[in-house]
């Protein structure tokens, strides 16, 4: 049997997050973005949708096959 992989989103944080919210900051955080032109890679999931979705000013999003 073939295992099915999830398709993958690489998330840049573009905009500095300085002068934001604190719970704008705190969603960064949690996707693991803490300095501006760093990315990290996750799972496309309805939750990181939605985490990408309170902070989409401040990131670029790219999907990965």
């Amino acid at each position: 049997m073939k295992k099915k992989t999830a398709k993958q989103l690489k998330i840049t944080l573009i905009r500095s997050l300085s002068g934001h919210l604190a719970p704008q900051k705190a969603t960064a955080a949690a996707l693991g973005l803490h300095k501006t032109n760093r990315s990290v890679v996750h799972a496309d999931t309805p939750v990181i949708r939605g985490m990408i979705n309170k902070i989409r000013h401040l990131v670029a999003v790219e999907e990965k096959a």
